[in-house]
């Protein structure tokens, strides 16, 4: 099956490169970039990639435009700061010639502060990627967008490799921004928050990742990295609490 890559961007020179060249085997590769001021405009023309223009829509709406605008039917979709690695561009080419599934999963492998994560909730940490878009679609979430699809998702073998961020407070403000989203759509869809939600949900989530899990083993990274997600719970939360407060007079 002839396969399309699909990738989003937005002022993402330093990291398109390697995601570019990592999918080379693809047919056809097509870059959505909204207002970049980077030169990742060139530099994805200059490595063949077709680039469309689209103002940014939210991370699912953009994705599933990115899609859309693909020459053929099997996608995989892709982030700047991903790779797809050797074995999983083996992976994908066999199912491709036969494919037993309209929609695929593939382990995430997370570097964060010069390691790569193989445990709590860096990795597997399973994303749906390549699908036929006749059988599936990216949801129309603003942010944390998942791929709807009826039927579950077959796993591939291979890791995709994720740059999660270039440095630490590069990936602290993506954080934030990405709480504040959340916060909002929980907002809009009516949803409530407490005190019990501000202890709870961290005190979950790090039982869940760091301890079984096993992101103890990750070192100190993986400590940082599982403690951020506990603050990305909190946060989110608080956030919400405050919208949901009257406006001060």
């Amino acid at each position: 099956m002839p396969l399309s890559v699909a990738i989003i961007t937005h002022n993402a020179g330093a990291l398109l490169e390697a995601c570019l060249k990592s999918v080379s085997f693809a047919d056809e590769i097509v870059v959505v970039d909204s207002d970049s001021t980077d030169g990742t405009v060139e530099l994805a023309q200059r490595l063949g990639a077709r680039v469309v223009h689209k103002e940014w829509l939210g991370f699912g709406p953009q994705k599933q435009f990115a899609v859309g605008a693909a020459a053929h039917d099997w996608v995989l979709c892709l982030d700047a700061d991903e790779r797809v690695s050797e074995v999983l561009r083996v992976a994908i080419l066999a199912e491709l010639r036969a494919p037993r599934a309209a929609v695929y999963a593939m382990p995430r492998c997370n570097r964060f502060l010069g390691r790569w994560l193989r445990h709590g909730e860096g990795y597997p940490d399973w994303s749906v990627r390549l699908f036929d878009r006749r059988q599936a679609r990216w949801s129309d979430d603003p942010v944390h967008e998942k791929v709807i699809a009826a039927a579950p998702a077959q796993r591939l073998a291979g890791d995709l490799l994720h740059d999660s961020a270039q440095t630490l407070d590069a990936y602290l403000e993506k954080q934030n921004r990405y709480t504040s989203l959340q916060a909002r759509t929980l907002n809009a869809q009516g949803r409530r928050a407490g005190a019990w939600h501000l202890v709870l949900a961290p005190l979950a989530r790090f039982i869940k990742f760091y301890v079984l899990r096993l992101g103890f083993l990750d070192g100190v990274p993986g400590l940082v990295h599982v403690c951020i997600g506990c603050m990305n719970s909190f946060n989110k939360y608080a956030k919400l609490i405050a919208l949901q407060r009257p406006p001060p007079e």
